[in-house]
C-alpha cells in the first residue's frame, strides 16, 4: 500500500490544473489521485476516495472555494491548501480562507525562469507535505528535503566595533504553518507600550501587506508590513515581506530592520533563521525569540544562535501548534528556554521583556 500524500486538485482551469499535477507528481512522496474543475464534482471525487490533502480555488463556478472550504470543514475536515492568483494581491478573500480552516495558501504556478519554476516546485510540494502534517491529520513521515542555501548567503560578517550598548528589547518571531491564527491570537493579548516586534510569517509575496493590515485592525500594537530601514519601536509589530527577507540592525541605541532581496534560505523566503540570527548580533540578550508553528525546521538553527548570545527564548507546545515542526527542532539543538501553550506566550514574553 502506498504511503504517498493523495492529493486532489480542485479548480476550474485545465491548465492550472495540468501544471499543478505535473509540479506535485514530480515529488516522489506526492501522487494526485484526482482533479474535479469544481467543488460539486470534488464531493463527487472525495465520496471515491478521500484525499489527505486538497488543492482548492478561490473563484470557481456553481460553488465558490470559501464556501466549499466551510462546507467541508463542517461536515468531513481535510487539510486543504488554498491555490489561488488572489493570493497575489492580498486578498481579504485569501486572508478568510485561512479562517476558515485552510491550512496555507500558495499563488498559482506560472511560467517563467527555470530558477523560478524550481522554486515555485518547492514551496508547492512543501506546503502540500505540511499540510499532510497539520493536527487535522495523523503525522505522517515527511520526506526530507535539504536546504537550498543557508542563512550565511544572507548575512555579512558582524560588525561588533560600530555597536554600542542598549538596554532596550527587541521581540523576534518566527512562524509558518498555522502561523496567521497563533500570531494573531499572540498579538491580540499584548499591551500598546509592548517592545517592538518583528515577525517572519512563511507567506507568498504581497500577501503580507493584507495580513499586517489585518493584524492592525484588531490588535492594540500597530502592525504594517517591515519596510527598508524602519524602526524596531516600542508598541509597532513589523511583519517581514514575503518573497525578501528581513534582518534586524542597530545603529546606535536604534534597532531597525533591513528588507532584501536574496535566495531561498532553508527553503524560505523570507526566514527565520536570517531573522533570527540577524537579533543574535545585533540585540544578543536584549532579544527575546519566540518559534511558532511551522513545517520544517526554519529558525532552529537560528533559534540556538540567539541562546547562545544569551537571549530568552520561546517555543510554542506540541499541544496548541498545528505542525510542530519548527518548534521541535529548536528544542531538540538545545536552543529554547520555555515549552508553552500559545495562550501564555504573550505573558510570558512581556515578563521576559522587564
Amino acid at each position: 500500500m502506498s504511503n504517498k500524500i493523495k492529493v486532489l486538485i480542485v479548480d476550474d482551469s485545465a491548465l492550472v490544473r495540468q501544471t499543478l499535477s505535473d509540479i506535485l507528481s514530480s515529488d516522489p512522496g506526492i501522487e494526485v489521485i484526482g482533479m474535479a474543475q469544481d467543488p460539486i464534482v470534488a464531493v463527487q471525487k472525495i465520496a471515491e476516495q478521500v484525499p489527505d490533502v486538497i488543492t482548492l480555488d478561490v473563484e470557481m463556478p456553481r460553488m465558490d472555494g470559501i464556501t466549499f472550504l466551510q462546507k467541508l470543514m463542517s461536515q468531513h475536515p481535510i487539510p486543504v491548501v488554498m491555490c489561488s492568483s488572489l493570493a497575489e494581491s492580498g486578498s481579504e478573500t485569501a486572508l478568510k480562507a485561512l479562517e476558515y480552516g485552510a491550512v496555507d495558501i500558495i499563488t498559482k504556478p506560472k511560467m517563467g525562469t527555470k530558477q523560478f519554476i524550481e522554486e515555485s516546485r518547492i514551496r508547492i510540494c512543501d506546503s502540500i507535505r505540511a499540510a499532510a502534517a497539520a493536527r487535522l491529520k495523523p503525522i505522517r513521515a515527511i520526506r526530507e528535503v535539504s536546504p537550498k542555501y543557508t542563512a550565511d548567503v544572507i548575512m555579512e560578517a558582524p560588525n561588533t566595533k560600530a555597536m554600542i550598548m542598549t538596554t532596550e528589547k527587541v521581540v523576534v518571531v518566527g512562524a509558518s504553518t498555522g502561523g496567521t491564527e497563533a500570531l494573531s491570537a499572540f498579538l491580540q493579548m499584548l499591551p500598546e507600550d509592548t517592545p517592538g516586534i518583528v515577525i517572519v510569517q512563511h507567506m507568498p509575496e504581497n500577501f503580507t501587506a493584507a495580513f499586517a493590515k489585518r493584524l492592525d485592525s484588531i490588535c492594540r500594537v500597530t502592525v504594517k508590513e517591515a519596510e527598508n530601514n524602519d524602526s524596531v519601536v516600542r508598541g509597532h509589530v513589523l511583519i517581514a515581506p514575503g518573497n525578501r527577507h528581513t534582518l534586524l540592525k542597530r545603529s546606535g541605541a536604534r534597532y531597525y530592520v533591513e528588507v532584501k532581496e536574496g535566495p531561498l534560505v532553508s527553503r524560505h523566503r523570507p526566514s527565520v533563521d536570517v531573522l533570527f540570527r540577524s537579533a543574535a548580533r545585533y540585540a544578543g540578550k536584549n532579544a527575546v525569540g519566540v518559534i511558532m508553528t511551522g513545517m520544517g525546521d526554519d529558525g532552529a538553527h537560528g533559534m540556538k544562535e540567539l541562546h547562545d548570545a544569551g537571549a530568552r527564548t520561546i517555543a510554542q507546545d506540541e499541544a496548541s501548534c498545528v505542525v510542530f515542526g519548527m518548534p521541535n527542532e529548536a528544542i531538540k539543538l538545545g536552543g529554547v528556554d520555555k515549552i508553552m501553550p500559545l495562550d501564555r506566550i504573550a505573558a510570558e514574553t512581556l515578563k521576559l521583556c522587564l
